[in-house]
């Protein structure tokens, strides 16, 4: 008997979950997308169900089956998560206002819950951004120093480095100014992409994701020569390895329809630090924390609510000969 149907039976079953599994990632993404755009309003559980077009009945159960944690605890991480990273970068809003836009009703319960979260109050977790960073710094070194007997020879002493920040490879913080060159502000106009999201660790995954996930999907719609952009939307110093979103974002038209594998939003434009980067990949988030560190301070401004993100060209980003990666790294700011 000819096996030929029941083969091409079961390549169709392995398309149609693929598609279905794509288009529950797309809904659950239109609600990871509208709690971050709302972590100051009372969020209801039926009206995040209606935005994913699924059953309030059984959107908890779903929502905790694919997030891994029930969508209460999603919400008190986010909340925190993003006053954590309002404290350390914009030095100019009260406490009390970082907690009431980030979704807390008073003070008192946002101290209770940091406290909790993170095992510090919230003023001291501002004024002690600096010496946090270098513990992770530290274990970085000591992680890599574990898996490479030769670190010595490479590394300088942990508390001279001059970065904040860790590598996702664990590597070591050498100064980057070598890789960065100088950052204007520049009005950005708005721009509408599609996207995919990733879950995971940023560093390696992120890439791989870039590879055989979008790419193929921007090929297949003929996207690959317009503008990218990657958005990290967490900080791994905060949220845990495990949790961190990135969205892998491509230019499209205002006709272009994304289907099930991705969704679609408006970056929004304005001001903008804009700072060319040049340098290996494993470089890119120290070179971030630099700019954060050491250019915001100094210049006057300070990160707003909107997404910071690295604008690249696609088929010319990356040097396969010498392995260097190319983009625009953009944060959003406001005057201090």
């Amino acid at each position: 008997m000819n096996a030929f149907p029941a083969s091409l039976s079961q390549t169709n079953s392995r398309v149609n979950a693929h598609v279905h599994q794509a288009e529950y990632a797309r809904r659950l993404n239109r609600v990871l997308d509208h709690i971050d755009q709302h972590l100051d309003a009372y969020l209801e559980l039926e009206q995040l169900a209606e935005i994913a077009h699924f059953s309030r009945f059984h959107f908890h159960r779903m929502f905790a089956a694919w997030m891994g944690e029930t969508l209460g605890d999603y919400l008190r991480r986010r909340r925190l998560e993003t006053a954590a990273w309002r404290l350390s970068c914009d030095l100019q809003a009260s406490v009390l206002d970082i907690a009431l836009a980030c979704g807390f009703a008073s003070g008192e319960a946002f101290a209770r819950a940091f406290k909790i979260r993170f095992d510090s109050t919230p003023s001291q977790w501002r004024t002690s951004r600096d010496e946090r960073r270098l513990t992770l710094v530290r274990a970085a070194y000591e992680k890599r120093a574990k898996q490479d007997s030769n670190l010595s020879q490479i590394l300088s002493n942990p508390d001279q480095v001059n970065v904040s920040g860790i590598c996702e490879d664990g590597g070591s913080h050498q100064p980057l100014r070598k890789y960065l060159m100088e950052v204007n502000i520049v009005q950005l106009p708005v721009v509408r992409v599609a996207y995919q999201r990733y879950i995971g660790p940023y560093g390696p995954g992120v890439t791989e994701f870039w590879r055989s996930k979008v790419a193929p999907w921007m090929q297949v719609h003929g996207l690959q020569d317009q503008i990218c952009y990657g958005i990290g939307h967490d900080d791994p110093g905060v949220t845990t390895a495990n949790k961190c979103r990135y969205d892998a974002c491509v230019t499209i038209s205002e006709n272009f329809v994304a289907g099930t594998q991705a969704n679609i939003k408006t970056l929004p434009g304005g001001a903008y630090a804009v700072a060319t980067f040049n340098g290996p990949m494993t470089a890119v988030n120290d070179a971030w924390m630099e700019l954060m560190r050491e250019y915001l301070p100094a210049s006057g401004m300070q990160c707003d609510d909107r997404p910071c993100f690295e604008q690249f060209l696609p088929n010319s980003a990356l040097d396969p000969q010498t392995g260097m990666f190319s983009c625009l790294l953009c944060i959003p700011v406001k005057a201090l």
